[in-house]
C-alpha cells in the first residue's frame, strides 16, 4: 500500500513538474503582453519575462511559440535560432513563461510575403501573396529561455 501512494506521489510530481527549456529564467518582474502590445517602442531592446497561454507552436523545427494572456487576449510570439531551443508540440493549451529581448522587425512587402509564406508552409495553411497588403512591422521576443509551465 505505501508503496502505491509513494508512486502515485511520484507520479503527480513528474506531470506536475515544468519544463525548463534554454537559459534560466532570471527577470523577477514580468511584463504584462497587454503592455508589450500597448506600447511596444517602451519595450524594444530590452529585456522582459512573460506569462500566457501557448496557443501555437512552430510545427516545422518548434522555433517558435505563440503566447497569450487569457485575461486580455494579448499575444506576443517567443522566436528563438532554429534548434536553439525546440519548444514542444505539445505545450500547446498550457501555460508558460518566456524571457529575451522585445525586438522590432521592419519587412519590406517582399520580406513580409516571404514570411507569411513561410508561416503558412510551417502551419500547413494555403497562403495567398494578395493577402499581404505592403510592409510589416512585427515586434516579437527573442527568447533566451522558457517554462511550460502546467
Amino acid at each position: 500500500m505505501r508503496l502505491l501512494i509513494l508512486t502515485s506521489i511520484v507520479a503527480a510530481l513528474c506531470f506536475a513538474a515544468e519544463v525548463k527549456l534554454g537559459e534560466p529564467l532570471t527577470l523577477k518582474q514580468q511584463t504584462a503582453i497587454a503592455d508589450l502590445n500597448a506600447r511596444p517602442a517602451d519595450f524594444v531592446d530590452k529585456q522582459v519575462q512573460v506569462k500566457g497561454k501557448v496557443t501555437e507552436v512552430c510545427e516545422k523545427m518548434g522555433c517558435w511559440m505563440q503566447l497569450v494572456d487569457p485575461a486580455t487576449k494579448a499575444a506576443v510570439r517567443i522566436k528563438v535560432k532554429d534548434g536553439v531551443i525546440v519548444f514542444p508540440k505539445d505545450s500547446i493549451g498550457k501555460m508558460a513563461a518566456a524571457e529575451g529581448k522585445f525586438v522590432k522587425l521592419e519587412l519590406t512587402h517582399e520580406q513580409a510575403i516571404a514570411r507569411a509564406k513561410h508561416e503558412a508552409e510551417e502551419q500547413n495553411r494555403p497562403f495567398d501573396p494578395a493577402s499581404v497588403k505592403g510592409p510589416a512591422t512585427i515586434y516579437q521576443i527573442a527568447g533566451l529561455g522558457a517554462a511550460i509551465l502546467e
